[in-house]
């Protein structure tokens, strides 16, 4: 069976989740989503103080490897089972098993800075959001769903969010096939993208 590979890129809080579910929900049992945030190197030789300090916003902090490697495990119709993370204590919690489907629909902030991933991607979609949006949505998140405090919500994003983004997340939006504005809110994007992606699946079966 051919498979699908959807890629969907941008920055922190620019709506790349609500995209991916978007698109899950509309195939419902023929996709996954599998997001680039689960694959977090686990620091385990290191104290939650020390884990704190990690630079998470640069690609090294990522294992982008064994991704590339589920993904490609996927496409080939074979289930896997690939870490959970739990950005809380920012440590790696659990193993989940992961079964194959038509579209396997990846998301991350930085999964366009890995050729290899890229050209796994038979789509791939970069989602653009003023930087203002952006960081409201993220300090509110962090504040209310991950227990950080205001302060270290803002001193990571002008230290390293912030710089990386310019740094790694913008430029990789030139290896997009779509730049979608305004995230999921972009109603009319979202439904040319799905309605793209059933004729694809029809013109394959």
């Amino acid at each position: 069976m051919d498979r699908i590979i959807i890629g969907i890129a941008g920055g922190t809080g620019s709506g790349k989740t609500t995209i991916a579910k978007k698109i899950f929900q509309a195939f419902k049992n023929d996709s996954v989503i599998l997001s680039h945030d689960y694959y977090y190197k686990p620091h385990v030789d290191l104290s939650y103080e020390e884990r704190t300090k990690v630079n998470y916003d640069h690609p090294d902090s990522l294992e982008t490897d064994l991704l590339v490697e589920h993904i490609k495990q996927l496409k080939a119709g074979n289930a896997i089972k690939h870490p959970t993370y739990d950005f809380t204590t920012h440590a790696r919690t659990e193993w989940k098993e992961m079964q194959p489907a038509k579209i396997i629909i990846v998301e991350g902030i930085l999964i366009f800075t890995s050729k290899e991933l890229c050209d796994l991607c038979d789509v791939k979609l970069f989602v653009h959001t003023d930087a203002d949006v952006r960081f409201i949505r993220r300090l509110r998140r962090d504040v209310e769903v991950r227990g950080r405090s205001m302060d270290s919500v803002m001193n990571q994003y002008l230290h390293t969010v912030k710089p990386m983004h310019e740094q790694f997340v913008e430029p990789s939006k030139a290896k997009a096939d779509i730049i979608i504005p305004e995230g999921g809110h972009n109603v009319i994007a979202i439904s040319m993208i799905v309605d793209g992606i059933r004729k694809k699946l029809s013109h394959e079966e």
